[in-house]
């Protein structure tokens, strides 16, 4: 029996390295142009780590600025979930190093992997916990450092990645608003074309067996592309026809960033008009699973979110899964 309690984003933070690589930066570093990054990917420019910098500074000025947003306290937060793909360590967790940092004392915390589509997964594992506990707030988290896990020799993917953070506090909510519908999934059948296997225990670090640029992202992009253009229309009309929607009832879509070819076919196969889809991909680059997060604080932020709003975010990572959330703000 669905709970009579909807859960809803009180409030977002978000946060981004200082330091920035433009893409004639890029043109002194491989074999490209401007002109060739931008026509394929709209990317002009992404935020990177410092050497000595970590992804977790980051996680938590984006989970602080939700908080204070929230006018809540650390002390009020009942659980992290942090989606990333690149965490600090492998133990301990992301979510711990924030929990700590934040000093949320009551909070259990956890992370998630689901490459791209981890914020919206953790969207979602939040929206049960939170509806089964109507008193809690859930801070999610995505937060990814891939310049970390990028080839700066490889020009096809080095020009796509950024790092960055996005945070949400999410609560409950008696009216028939905030979260109303989502779809996870996955396709393992074609996990091989965008890969990053060396770190993991079938290729642990300096194992000898392994070339060193399986230590870094791989990808196959005109398969990769296919594919994401397809879930991602599939996962759209299909929460709009079974909510009695269609794109016309949207104020705003907000789609991974990742390619813009991609969010444009999107777009196109949608109908929607482009002030309707939500772009920042020429600022930040594709961060994985703090893409949706940041793209959601800045719409919010330029007031293209009103109450009552149709809010659809439809993501797809390596794996490869994909998500789609379907909200009224």
């Amino acid at each position: 029996m669905r709970s009579r309690f909807y859960s809803k984003i009180l409030a977002l933070g978000m946060a981004v390295p200082p330091k920035v690589l433009t893409n004639f930066d890029l043109e002194k570093m491989v074999e490209t142009s401007d002109e060739w990054i931008t026509e394929r990917t709209g990317i002009k420019e992404r935020h990177l780590l410092e050497k000595e910098e970590v992804i977790s500074t980051y996680a938590v000025k984006a989970a602080k600025e939700a908080i204070e947003r929230a006018n809540l306290s650390p002390h009020d937060i009942n659980l992290i979930i942090a989606a990333t793909l690149t965490p600090d360590y492998l133990m301990p967790s992301l979510s711990i190093l924030v929990q700590k940092e934040i000093q949320a004392e009551k909070a259990g915390a956890f992370d998630l992997s689901a490459t791209c589509s981890g914020f919206l997964y953790a969207l979602v594992v939040a929206d049960q916990f939170v509806r089964n506990n109507p008193d809690w707030k859930v801070l999610v988290i995505g937060a990814e450092a891939l310049s970390r896990k990028t080839n700066w020799e490889d020009r096809s993917t080095c020009v796509l990645f950024g790092d960055g953070a996005g945070a949400a506090i999410v609560s409950s909510s008696e009216e028939e608003s905030g979260i109303l519908d989502f779809i996870l999934g996955a396709d393992g059948s074609n996990w091989h074309l965008l890969t990053l296997k060396g770190g993991g225990s079938t290729y642990f670090p300096f194992d000898e067996r392994l070339p060193k640029e399986e230590y870094y992202i791989k990808m196959q992009g005109r398969e990769v592309f296919k594919i994401a253009v397809r879930m991602m229309e599939k996962i759209a009309l299909e929460l709009l026809r079974r909510n009695g929607l269609s794109s016309k009832d949207l104020a705003l879509l907000i789609p991974h960033q990742a390619n813009l070819r991609i969010i444009e076919y999107l777009r196109e196969r949608l109908e929607l008009p482009k002030e309707k889809v939500f772009v920042n991909i020429h600022k930040y680059g594709n961060t994985s699973a703090a893409s949706i997060p940041i793209a959601l604080y800045e719409a919010a932020k330029e007031g293209l979110l009103k109450r009552g709003d149709y809010l659809l975010m439809v993501s797809f990572g390596g794996g490869f899964t994909f998500a789609g959330v379907l909200m009224r703000w």
